[in-house]
């Protein structure tokens, strides 16, 4: 039985979206609008992409933008819920999976990895890294929506396991940050500076793997 979310005092909000009724060939519009975001966002940088170029390349009116998402806060928050949704199902998995621990998380962290990356998450965690200070509403919501609950998840596997006897975890929470920022944090990081990206998607996944077991099996000799 999962554990309910941890309490959270005060979720960073963004303006919201505009309302609009799409037909499909509207919905089409949108989604190639995201599709050529992502390419312009990673190409340019957050403050360097215009709304013209992205217009321009995917073809469809600057007033169908607008109406769909606003400005450009709200098609990099699109941008984001996409993302977000994708590597949540990621770590649903997880949780859902009948291998022992070991196995499961390895099979959980390439998954995981193929998603970081994405262009798409690419261009998220390329755009908080750099216009952090500069869009805080888009940082915290990012942490907030797509990050801290990846974390529950991942406790609440931990802690799952644990009382299983699958594991011995005394903190979840800890541990469940511990994994994140030893499978991913420093991969995010290289793959923002573009020093790695799909193309090395193999053996990255091997680098995943090895740290899951430096993760469940620590450093120290056997005894």
């Amino acid at each position: 039985m999962r554990r309910p979310p941890h309490p959270s005092p005060e979720k960073p909000t963004l303006p919201p979206r505009p309302a609009v009724e799409l037909q499909r060939r509207g919905e089409l519009r949108v989604e190639r609008f995201l599709d050529v975001a992502i390419e312009v966002f990673n190409e340019k940088g957050y403050q360097g992409a215009r709304l013209s170029d992205i217009v321009k390349r995917a073809g469809g009116s600057l007033s169908t933008l607008y109406r769909a998402f606003g400005d450009k806060e709200g098609l990099v928050h699109a941008l984001m819920e996409r993302s977000i949704r994708d590597f949540g199902k990621d770590v649903e998995e997880l949780l859902d999976s009948p291998l022992p621990p070991a196995q499961a998380l390895e099979e959980a962290a390439c998954h995981m990895v193929e998603e970081i990356l994405s262009p798409a998450r690419i261009a998220c965690h390329r755009i908080i890294t750099t216009e952090g200070i500069s869009q805080p509403a888009l940082r915290d919501w990012f942490r907030v929506h797509g990050i801290q609950p990846a974390e529950r998840l991942l406790s609440e596997y931990f802690a799952r396991e644990t009382r299983a006897g699958r594991l011995h975890i005394e903190d979840p929470d800890m541990a469940a940050d511990h994994f994140y920022m030893l499978v991913f944090g420093g991969l995010i990081i290289r793959s923002i500076n573009g020093w790695v990206d799909g193309t090395q998607l193999p053996q990255i996944q091997g680098r995943a793997r090895s740290a899951v077991r430096m993760f469940l099996q620590g450093a120290l000799p056997r005894s």
